[in-house]
């Protein structure tokens, strides 16, 4: 039992660069038959513009399963430190001449 655990292990490795992070405060979400595909987004407040900091393609399968751990850890998250408030006031432009669909 022991030996099928440590072949199931995966050695994840983090460079420091990817360590940083990158900060977003917008994701867009569009998909096609075969794919999702996660814009992360940093809008700043009065600028016109806002770039893609990151994009993400997942298959359908890691999409769900990324939606359930996701949901677990807020879950978690909560049960900890108190429900997480969502300001119905931010409303963000839905056209930002790209995808329309917003998470």
């Amino acid at each position: 039992m022991k030996d099928q655990a440590q072949q199931n292990k995966i050695n994840i490795e983090l460079s420091e660069e990817m360590a940083e992070g990158i900060y977003s405060n917008l994701a867009i979400i569009t998909h096609s038959h075969s794919e999702f595909i996660v814009d992360f987004i940093k809008m700043m407040p009065g600028a016109p513009k806002a770039k893609v900091k990151s994009r993400i393609i997942l298959t359908p399968q890691h999409a769900v399963r990324l939606f359930k751990a996701l949901k677990e850890n807020i879950v978690k998250f909560e049960r900890l430190h108190g429900e997480i408030k969502v300001s119905e006031a931010e409303h963000l432009p839905m056209n930002l001449g790209g995808p329309t669909a917003q998470a």
